[in-house]
């Protein structure tokens, strides 16, 4: 019976106390100066508004990722681990299972480049000069078809007229101006008298924890797959599909080609990128792709006769850089052989 009151007491002694501390000000610290205000104020709006002078290319943006992001998001932008995908998931997003990348979902180029200036490389935030935050979403530009030239420039000129192809998606909240929140007051009245939760949201868990980075969210299951799946070592053999490839095979090798996608095209109206067009290359000749500039141990690979069949390419695929060193070729290789015989015969297909 007696907290009740003294609960009231407290509160108002409180209250007074309250008011008579802010009677007076405090004349604690001193008014930021405008350097110091500037030093904060570094985010960038959609329209471009607060970005810095700058530029950098697609090819620069590669070399920066390959040497300060890949470890995390993978030489192409796929995701390492748990650490999220940057490129990829268009036409995911009313999957159960929905890719959200930049080219798949966010809504404008500049909140990739505050993101990547503000927080990027993860553990050395704001290391990154603007010119290489400039060629780092050029790339991821690229890699997600968003530009297709790899000699595309990003810099402050032409950054407002990027568009992300998922920013229609995008809408005001105008929940406020709806009849629900005009109204003044709420019915309480004939309500359900249980509710039942029939779905929860799922826990994305984007930046793993060291120790979780093997297990968790099914992690444990993956590596326990992907351990019992046969490794794919250099210079193994891989047997070349029929004639008539499987229609499953190959539909299975257009899928694992997305991994590729961000350097190769194939098909009509390929051109080359970051790495030469791939339509029609098992059977042909190593460094055979008129117009590519071939690293010099491509090159002499060609000259000396290396043919890109079966057991070659699958090899090179397994390991590109233990089957030939020296390559600019930066992807890790496909350690799956079920994946190299599905991209082998999806290749071979695109010569029809």
């Amino acid at each position: 019976m007696l907290r009740f009151p003294r609960l009231l007491f407290a509160t108002a002694l409180v209250l007074v106390i309250g008011q008579g501390a802010f009677a007076e000000p405090y004349e604690l610290g001193r008014e930021a100066t405008p350097e110091e205000v500037a030093a904060w104020d570094i985010d960038i709006r959609p329209d471009g508004l607060g970005l810095p002078a700058g530029a950098g290319s697609v090819v620069e943006g590669e070399e920066v990722f390959v040497e300060k992001c890949a470890v995390c998001h993978g030489d192409f932008g796929e995701g390492v681990g748990r650490w999220p995908v940057l490129a990829g998931g268009q036409d995911t997003l009313d999957s159960e299972d929905p890719v959200k990348t930049i080219g798949s979902y966010w809504p404008y180029l500049s909140t990739v480049w505050d993101y990547v200036h503000r927080a990027m490389p993860f553990g050395e935030a704001q290391s990154l000069n603007d010119d290489e935050v400039y060629a780092i979403t050029a790339y991821l530009l690229y890699m997600n078809d968003v530009v297709d030239d790899e000699d595309f420039v990003l810099s402050q000129e032409n950054f407002a007229q990027m568009r992300l192809p998922n920013e229609a998606g995008f809408f005001m909240d105008d929940r406020e101006e709806s009849p629900v929140f005009a109204r003044s007051e709420f019915c309480m009245s004939d309500c359900k008298e249980m509710v039942e939760i029939t779905m929860r949201a799922r826990i994305l868990d984007v930046t793993p924890e060291e120790e979780e980075a093997a297990a968790g969210s099914g992690g444990e299951d993956a590596a326990a797959e992907q351990a019992a799946a046969p490794a794919a070592d250099v210079g193994a053999v891989v047997p070349a599909p029929s004639a008539v490839a499987e229609p499953m095979l190959i539909a299975s090798g257009e899928k694992v080609f997305r991994k590729c996608k961000a350097c190769h095209q194939v098909g009509e109206g390929a051109k080359n990128r970051v790495g030469p067009i791939l339509t029609g290359i098992v059977g042909q000749p190593a460094a055979s792709v008129e117009g590519f500039r071939y690293s010099e141990p491509m090159i002499q690979a060609g000259e000396g006769g290396l043919i890109w069949d079966h057991e070659s390419l699958g090899a090179f695929l397994a390991n590109p850089k233990g089957y030939m060193p020296k390559t600019r070729m930066v992807f890790a290789g496909l350690k799956k052989q079920e994946e190299i015989d599905a991209v082998i015969a999806y290749l071979t297909s695109t010569a029809e």
